[in-house]
């Protein structure tokens, strides 16, 4: 059999440190919570991406999903879960990082993100949907403050790529097919497994 200790070694460096993060806030009984600007932007566009989704791919009846799911895993709301489709959306920060061209899904954070989701719902289909909305003024506002004497010029950049016109919504949706695969399925739950060894060892000593 092998030990807690071997399996924690197997974890990146990565994996490693956010356990450890963790397990430092359970025992000193603190909790502490990511926040950025491309987060903020993210959770206050949110119904907008949706309404924009549903437009671009004319499917009807769209709305956000507040239904939290778990098993034995994973635990996860996707943005939009209906009998008929499971949709993720993503919205980019401004146009440079929006994947406009892009033939298949590069993050793969996300690709497992909604491996875990179809596990979660049954489905066997699933939707990334990159969306380019507008930035709401305020976060513009502080992204021109951050400039040193800021010219017109400066200012109308930033705001070009932040702000889109009506008429060129079809190009402002990237869309993802995503479909359940069962090995990796597996491969999430034997890595979970190792996570919760070696979480266990840092909380138990």
């Amino acid at each position: 059999m092998t030990s807690s200790r071997s399996k924690g070694d197997v974890l990146s460096k990565t994996a490693k440190s956010y356990l450890e993060q963790l397990a430092k806030e359970e025992l000193l009984g603190v909790r502490t919570e990511f926040s950025s600007k491309y987060t903020d932007k993210g959770n206050l566009v949110e119904d907008n991406a949706i309404a924009l989704v549903e437009r671009v791919e004319g499917i009807d009846f769209l709305y956000k999903n507040e239904e939290h799911l778990s098993n034995d895993y994973v635990t996860g709301t996707p943005d939009v879960m209906t009998d008929e489709v499971l949709i993720d959306v993503k919205s980019s920060w401004n146009i440079d990082t929006f994947p406009m061209f892009d033939k298949e899904l590069k993050n793969k954070d996300y690709y497992y993100q909604l491996q875990a989701y179809m596990w979660l719902t049954g489905h066997d289909v699933s939707y990334l949907c990159y969306c380019l909305v507008d930035t709401p003024k305020f976060i513009i506002k502080a992204e021109v403050r951050k400039l040193h004497k800021p010219r017109y010029s400066d200012i109308k950049a930033i705001i070009l790529k932040h702000k889109f016109n009506a008429d060129t919504e079809k190009y402002r949706v990237k869309t993802f097919k995503v479909e359940l695969d069962l090995e990796v399925i597996e491969q999430i739950k034997e890595r979970i497994e190792v996570c919760r060894d070696y979480y266990n060892t840092l909380i138990n000593g």
